[in-house]
This record gives structure tokens, sequence and C-alpha cells, in this order.
């Protein structure tokens, strides 16, 4: 099939046209909840869609594969996501191409900072998520049932050409868990590859890692939120657990996909600095010294509300231990204006991008090179 590529506006004037996360839903200029391509299901419920990742059990149940909860449905039951239910012993998605969210971020928003610093992210969201997090941000997407919110009918081929419309060059599946979205994920970037335009995912990493490997190979990023280094945080804060989430990020980016990670740093929860020490020589031993690291502030959210913001010397004291264990790029997050949001060559130690909140970037870089020393920064940059 012949590539359609996107005419892509630039960055100024096209913040000039939809200021700054835009909720794009709300926009008629979008078009209405209607969708022309061939993925879109006609019927009564044009959400629907036969899911992956699954296997028959017999007695009309089944076993969803998609992610270590290993869900064990009867007729009518949902899994623990909300979002993939056992009809007549066969596994379906409530959600494909349901959207119940769309804004245009900065991709330094999510925050990627080796990736196409500048751009801008079409960024949509479904409702579900796989794990319970006390903290979530996004509690009234993640935590709720599909048919509970407002949605828009957006197919896959439509996705990448309302990207195009507002001149973003990438389209994040993010505010959700976006794995529960996994097969309209699957179908909207191999349709937006086609568009010339990039597709990130920003996860949880809570997804087996054969399904983790499936779907990074569609896409250009993958941003993993590793919310803490102790099985028993994963457990009590989120519902979750801690193996599953390494295996399939040594899975991921085993495919050579780009990769960072971001650990939102919780006051007496996952702050201590052995806890940070470890997860910082894991990913080093198991990963790459050059996956970027971000240590984001907390501030109270959805069922964490007694416990005050990460002070900002606890992010530097977590930044420089990841330092000391090899990693070449960690970065503080959550604090505007802060040093350690720029990047620096480990080469020669200069710096050579300059943030200033999620608006403002001077790239210095030449080729992908350090422009005062000529070392390869490891990202993509173009």
């Amino acid at each position: 099939m012949k590539k359609k590529n996107c005419d892509l506006m630039d960055r100024r004037r096209f913040l000039a046209m939809t200021g700054q996360g835009v909720c794009l839903l709300a926009l008629g200029g979008l078009g209405a909840a209607r969708c022309s391509d061939t993925y879109c299901q006609s019927g009564r419920d044009h959400y629907l869609m036969p899911a992956k990742m699954w296997k028959r059990l017999g007695g009309g149940s089944v076993k969803c594969e998609l992610c270590p909860n290993g869900c064990v449905l009867d007729d009518g039951d949902r899994g623990a996501c909300r979002v993939r239910k056992n009809l007549k012993g066969s596994l379906y998605t409530l959600v494909y191409s349901r959207i119940a969210a769309a804004h245009v971020d900065p991709i330094e928003k999510k925050p990627f900072f080796h990736f196409l610093p500048g751009a801008t992210a079409f960024s949509v969201a479904t409702a579900g998520c796989n794990l319970s997090c006390k903290f979530c941000q996004n509690w009234e997407l993640s935590q709720a049932n599909p048919e509970d919110l407002d949605a828009e009918r957006i197919g896959p081929d439509d996705l990448s050409r309302r990207a195009c419309a507002v001149g973003s060059k990438v389209i994040a599946f993010t505010y959700n868990e976006p794995t529960v979205q996994f097969e309209y994920i699957l179908d909207a970037s191999a349709e937006a590859r086609r568009r010339g335009v990039r597709s990130v995912i920003i996860s949880n990493g809570f997804i087996r890692p054969e399904a983790g490997k499936t779907l990074a190979r569609g896409l250009d990023a993958v941003k993993i939120d590793l919310k803490a280094f102790t099985e028993d945080f994963y457990g009590s804060i989120c519902g979750g657990r801690l193996k599953p989430v390494l295996e399939n990020m040594a899975a991921v980016h085993s495919t050579g996909k780009w990769m960072e990670i971001v650990v939102l740093v919780i006051p007496t929860l996952n702050d201590s600095p052995a806890e940070i020490r470890r997860m910082a020589s894991w990913v080093r031993k198991n990963l790459s010294p050059d996956v970027p690291m971000h240590f984001t502030r907390f501030h109270a959210m959805y069922k964490i509300q007694n416990l005050p913001p990460t002070p900002v010397s606890t992010l530097e004291r977590c930044r420089a231990i990841a330092k000391e264990e090899g990693i070449r790029y960690p970065y503080v997050g959550n604090v505007n204006g802060h040093r350690w949001e720029n990047t620096y060559c480990h080469g020669c130690g200069k710096m050579i991008i300059r943030r200033s909140g999620f608006y403002h970037v001077e790239n210095g870089l030449r080729g992908g090179a350090c422009p005062f020393c000529n070392t390869r920064i490891p990202g993509v940059w173009m």
C-alpha cells in the first residue's frame, strides 16, 4: 500500500491554533462520532470486537492471556480490566475504537525526553486498567467501566487522519492503561505507520511478555511506569506484581524499540535509597545504561491523600543514585525549571537539550550527536 504522509505544520503554528492540552473530543471540527474505515463494527455495539490472547477452558469458560492477571471468565463475566468480556464462550474487547479522551500534548509531557523532542502527540485513551493503583492520576478513566464514560468512535485509520489534521506526528496511547486496548492499538499503529505517523504507549508494563513484544513491534517507543521495586508495594498499593513487569520490560526492550522509564517517587512508600539503587542497577544490567529514568514528584491523588509532595531533595537523591549505578540519563520530573530536566551529554557533560516546562525545548543535537564532542546520544531524534 502506498504510504500517505502527514502534512505537518510547525510547532508554533500548531500551538497557536490548538492551545495547550486541548480536549479534542469537544471540538466539532474533528468530526462527529462516526467512522468510515473497514475496522469499525456495525450493529448495536460498534465497540465490540473479538479479542486476541485467550483460550477456551470448556463449559463456556475462557481464560484471558493478555496480562498476568490471567482472568478465568464464565459467560457474561468481565476481566479485572473491566473491558474484556466472555460472551457465549468467546472473549471480546468492549473498547475497540472507543475513545473516551483525546488531547494534544507535547511529547515531553509523557514524558519522553529522547524521542522526537519538541514534537506534539495526539493522545488518546479509553476506559479500564489491569491494575488498581491507589495514587492513580487518571482514575476516572482507568477505574471506570467503558459504558460509564462518554466516548467517540474513532477507527484506526480515522485516528491517524485526525493526528495529521492537528499537526501531530505522534499518536500516544495513554492516560488509562493502553494495553487493555490491545487489538485496537495493533490496528491503529499499523494505519499510523502507513501515514508516516509514529505510535507510542505509556504503560504500566503489566502484560505478558509475548503480548508485550507483539504490541511493541508495531510501535515506535514505549514508556513504562515502574511503580516501585518491591513485591509488597505492587501487591498492597497497585493490586499487581513486580516480577511480571520486569519480565515484560526485558522482553519489550529486546525488540529494539525505544524505551524510557518513569518512577513516581512517593514519600515513605517507594523512596528508600536502597530500593532506588536496586532498581537502577536492574535497569542497567537487564536493559541498558542508555534507558532514561525519570524520577517524578508525587502529589496527593485518588486514595492517597495523607502524604505530602515528594521533597525535591529526594528526587535529586534518586537521580544521583541512578547516576552512580551507571544510568547515563536520569532525570528529575514534575519540578518545573529544575536543572536535571535538561539533557547533558554522557561524554563531555555539557548541556545539549534545554527544557523549561513542556513547551520550551531547545535541541542542540546535530544529527543525533553532541555538538561539543560528537558523542552519539541514544534516542530517536528524527
